[in-house]
Order: C-alpha cells, then structure tokens, then sequence
C-alpha cells in the first residue's frame, strides 16, 4: 500500500529547491506522460479523446470543492470568470473587495466604469458588507503574501444583507479545506497548488446559474456540442457547462491526471503537510530575527525586507518569489523539512 510520501516521491522528482507554487505548480509525472501522449497522438494523426478528459477534470475539481459537476464551469483563466460575474450586475451595483487583492479578481469589475467597487482591507470585508452590497469579490488565500481570508464570516455578511460571494481560489484549491457550496461563485486558475498545466480554470456557481449570462458562449456551451458547431447555438447547456470556454485540450489531458492525485493523496493529507513546512518555516525566521507576515493556517510565507535575496537564492538552487520587496516562499507536497532548512541556511549565511 503506497503511502503519502511514496506515492510523492514516485510523481515527483525536482532538480532544485522548489518553494515557489504559489506562482507555478509542478506537475507530475502521470501529467506529464500524459501531455506527451497527447501531443504524439495528435501528430501521428491519431488524437485521444480530450474532450473525455475535460469531463474527467472537471468531476474531478466538483469532488475536491464538493459540488455536483453540473455546476463547474471550465475555462482558462480567473480573469474571464470575474469579467463574467461583473457584467451580470446592474448599472449602479455595489461591490466589496480586499485591499491589494490580485487584479485578475477586481480589475473586471472597475473596467465597468458604472459600479461602486469599495476596497477594504481584508480583515475589514465581512464589516464592510452592509444594506445594498450586491457581491462580495475576494481571494480565499492572498497571492502576495498567504493570508487567509475569513469566509464563514464575510459568508455571513453577505447572507444578511442579501449580497452574492465570489471566492478567487486560485491560492487555495488543493490544499484548503474549501466547500464551494457554502458561496456563490468560486473560481480557481489549475496551475498552482491543483498541479495541472496552464490552460485551466474552473469556475463553479449556483443551482439557479446565478443570473449569470453566457456571454462567452461557442459551440462547447451548447446542449449537444457537436450539435452547436454551425449558426446561433439553439439550445445551451442545462449545466454550469454553458460558461464553458473552448477547452485548451492538451492541458486538460495533462489536467485529469493531476486532479486525480490530489484526490488520491487526500486534501486534509496535502493541508497537514504543507501547513506543517510553513510552520518550520516560520518558527526558523523568528530564529533569525526576521518576522513574516501574520497568516496563519497558510502554506505561503511572505517575509518583508528580504525580496533582493530572490536573485541569490535562485543562483544557489532555491526557487522563491520576489513580491513588493518581500520574500514569498511557498509549501507543497513536494516538498521536505530539508527544502525548509537549506532555505534558512541559506538566509542565515
């Protein structure tokens, strides 16, 4: 029976220290396999069927956020998800936003030009909700430096005063403990923490779609797909697959694969490991007098004055992130207790 670290050790295989998912994942070995067989058998004229993939992976993000697959939506990015749920609000809408959250989750709904977007530091979203917020907009996990936002409590606003959620999980599908259900829209781009190539995103909504308006829609959004390839699409998807994008299809063939590992290896597994790193991490910065960000419960270590190491870590076989001047080290499956510690070798030398 393999266990969580025999079942890493045989997916991965880094030539470096890499701390660095919270900008890009690494993929596995069964993905990677798969994008080559992919690739080959569509050179040699003989495709597979990566449409059947694009089903597999979407189920698959369905069951580790916990919603019907009839409610996930696939695509390709973050930013056409918020551009989505911003043009379904009406001329005037309020909606309430983290402070330097990642722009992909806020910029669509400024470029409206005609709705009250209010930014709030994250510790303040839940009070800033009030009578007339429409949305609520944040990022479960903040990309620049791991905070964790308070979702049950900015849920609880929104519930009361009548306002729609959207949660960017971008930084925390594949390690939080995340119910999609409990919110109206969750989005998350594939390619960090969930391991898969660029090209993939999922968007889940509501039962009732969410008077959202598929104003994206080709051929892959209609009812019987092969049946919409011509003229106007005469009946859409009864499903969330009515927001789909046209699949980038060599992605989602190296997709499903990922997915699948993650639900094998188990998320509450994936959690403990990876929040335990950061935890070592942090502990061996106090060590050396340097004091990260506050976030806890967050597999990402944002660490202030220290981004102009990024350089000399990156030459020394560390891979690290430079944001606003601040250290970004960031914990995943793949890594070890010996990757945190050469880290804090190297920033004590």
């Amino acid at each position: 029976m393999e266990t969580f670290e025999s079942l890493v050790r045989a997916e991965f295989a880094p030539k470096n220290t890499y701390l660095n998912t919270a900008s890009t994942g690494l993929p596995p070995r069964r993905t990677v396999a798969a994008l080559r067989t992919a690739v080959e058998a569509a050179a040699a004229g003989q495709p597979t069927d990566m449409f059947a993939d694009v089903e597999a992976a979407r189920a698959s993000f369905a069951r580790l956020t916990g919603v019907p697959a009839r409610r996930v939506a696939a695509g390709a990015s973050v930013a056409v998800h918020s551009g989505l749920i911003a043009a379904s609000l009406p001329e005037g809408a309020e909606v309430v936003t983290a402070e330097g959250d990642f722009s992909s989750v806020v910029n669509p709904f400024h470029v409206r030009g005609d709705l009250k977007v209010r930014g709030v530091p994250l510790e303040r979203v839940a009070e800033a909700v009030r009578p007339g917020t429409a949305l609520v907009a944040v990022s479960a996990a903040q990309s620049a430096d791991g905070r964790v936002a308070d979702l049950p409590a900015i849920t609880a606003a929104a519930r009361e005063h009548g306002a729609r959620t959207y949660v960017d999980a971008s930084q925390a599908a594949g390690w939080l403990d995340l119910d999609a259900d409990a919110y109206d829209y969750v989005s998350a781009v594939g390619f960090k923490w969930l391991l898969c190539p660029r090209g993939v995103a999922f968007l889940t909504v509501p039962d009732d779609l969410g008077d959202l308006r598929p104003l994206f829609a080709g051929w892959v959004a209609g009812e019987r797909p092969w049946d919409s390839c011509y003229g106007p699409v005469e009946e859409l998807a009864h499903s969330a697959r009515r927001f789909d994008e046209s699949p980038a299809l060599f992605s989602y063939a190296g997709a499903r694969h990922s997915l699948e590992l993650l639900e094998e290896l188990g998320p509450d597994a994936v959690r403990a490991h990876d929040l335990a790193l950061a935890d070592r991490f942090r502990a061996g910065l106090t060590a050396l007098g340097h004091e990260p960000v506050p976030a806890p419960c967050s597999p990402i270590v944002s660490v202030p004055g220290l981004g102009h190491r990024q350089g000399g870590l990156s030459a020394a076989g560390i891979e690290v992130s430079d944001r606003a001047g601040c250290l970004r080290a960031a914990f995943h499956l793949y890594n070890t207790p010996a990757d945190v510690d050469r880290l804090l070798d190297v920033l004590a030398g």
